[in-house]
Order: structure tokens, then sequence, then C-alpha cells
């Protein structure tokens, strides 16, 4: 296995080689949580992060087609992966794959890569072509909620720029809102308060299913999500959509680009590059 990652490495390195000497197609930003415990009913927490497969596969795609990836956290540390996604059955049961896709995660996220969520608005949000959000329980925790998030959003919202979420990524696009922390809060005590001035509502999208939602919970030996995400944005004013669980999912609604479950990956990534090639005049 040692062998395998020096290998892949290489490579990696070689083809960052290659592509230094041409000028990338654009920069794109990569919004992953800072945290890593989901509250759960009854004061319990899961320990989670972000999806290796939803980050990595996309991660590379974009790589190979050109694009520079910047990744970012609301405190500019290092994400960390989910330990159960690091797993064959994500990569078509392909561990050498795996493997491949580990590789570009951590050259993604390498000392002294990841930004603040701080400094990309700071220093002007103008420079990204588009944004990702990769899934995970982790932006459960934190971007749903959190203000900054919502200014970064209503960047690429108001300029039409390509906006990719997959699985619990989407949750994400809840910060977008007028009050998104007490909105999260209604959620969690089941009222039925809409999203104030939601600048996704209408929109058409997907997330990480109901039925999808049912089975991880039943892992869990009893305990409870606080919120379904689905629920939740249908709740906010999404128009949701879903194929049958575990098949992959997108659903493309103006700049917005969401992807239903981990296996949603590749075509999430294809349908991501097609909008970003399109707007950078190069497809």
């Amino acid at each position: 296995m040692k062998n395998t990652l020096k290998a892949v490495l290489a490579s990696l390195l070689l083809a960052t080689s290659a592509a230094a000497s041409a000028a990338p197609k654009g920069e794109i930003l990569v919004l992953l949580s800072s945290e890593t415990e989901l509250p759960l009913q009854g004061g319990k927490s899961l320990t989670t992060g972000f999806y290796q497969n939803e980050l990595g596969v996309p991660a590379a795609a974009l790589l190979e087609a050109d694009y520079t990836l910047t990744p970012v956290t609301p405190r500019g540390n290092r994400p960390v992966v989910d330990k159960h996604s690091v797993d064959p059955q994500y990569f078509g049961g392909n561990p050498q794959e795996m493997v491949r896709i580990g590789a570009v995660v951590e050259g993604l996220l390498g000392a002294g890569k990841v930004l603040s969520l701080r400094e990309v608005l700071a220093s002007g949000p103008e420079r990204y072509a588009g944004l990702f959000i990769p899934g995970g329980h982790a932006p459960l925790i934190d971007l749903a909620k959190d203000p900054e998030v919502g200014t970064l959003l209503r960047h690429f919202h108001d300029n039409h720029k390509p906006t990719a979420a997959i699985c619990h990524g989407p949750i994400a696009l809840l910060a977008a809102q007028a009050d998104p922390a007490g909105f999260e809060q209604s959620v969690i005590a089941g009222k039925a308060d809409g999203a104030r001035e939601w600048i996704y509502d209408g929109y058409r999208m997907t997330i990480f299913s109901d039925k999808e939602e049912a089975v991880f919970e039943g892992s869990l030996g009893g305990d409870k999500l606080r919120y379904y995400p689905a629920k939740a944005m249908a709740q906010a004013g999404g128009s949701m959509q879903f194929v049958a669980p575990w098949q992959p999912g997108v659903v493309i609604d103006r700049e917005l680009i969401t992807g239903q479950n981990p296996f949603s990956d590749h075509a999430l990534a294809s349908a991501f590059i097609a909008a970003l090639d399109k707007q950078q005049g190069a497809g």
C-alpha cells in the first residue's frame, strides 16, 4: 500500500508540474466544515467530517480539467475526513482508486493551504470562478447557520457563478437567508416557519434523501439526528427532486448544481465542469 501511495503521489507531482506550465482555466473555491462533532438528540454527538470521495472525485476531475482549487473552512483549520468514507465501496469497489483519490485530497489539504472564510471574504471572492461544497454530515454542524457562508453564497448567486454541492453539502445553502441560525432552531423544534429572504427559494435542488438518511440513522444504535436535511430544505422553500436511494442523481437549476448522495460524485463533477467551461468560454 505504501509503494502504491508513493507511485500515486509521484504521478500527481508530474501532473501538477505539467499543469503549472499552462494557464489554468480558473480558480475554484472548495468550502468545507471546520467541525467534527454533530449534535444529536438527547445531548449526544456523532464524530463526522467530509466524505473522501465527495471531495476527492470532483477535485481530481477539476484538476484534470485545468482548474485550480483553494480549500476554505470557517476557521481556516484543516477539515477532517469521515473515517467511514475511506472505503472502496465509494470508489467503485476499487482500492487503488481509493488510494489515488486519497492522494488528491492530501495534496489539496496540505499544510498552509486551507484559508479561513474571513480571509476569503476580506480579499474578495471575485477571483473565484465557482464554488464547490462537498458533503459528509459535517456541514450540518456549522455551514448551514454561518452568516459568512451566506455572504459567500450571495456573491456566487448574484454573479451567476456555478455553485455545486453534493450529498449533505447543499445544507450550506440555508446560510443564505435572513436568519439562518433562527431557521435551524425552528427546524429542530418542528415548527413550520419557512426561510426568510432565502436566495434559493423556489430553486430545484437535491440533497441526501429522507430514505437514505433513515438508513444512515438506523446505523447509530438508537441515536437520532436532530432533523433530516431534505425536510429542512423543503421547509425553506427548495423544490426538492430525488432519484431512487443510492443511485446517482444531479439537479441543475440556473447556477446551482446539486448531487443527492455519495454515488453522485462523478455525475456532479461532469455537470460542474461543463457549467464552468461554458462560463469561461472553454467548452
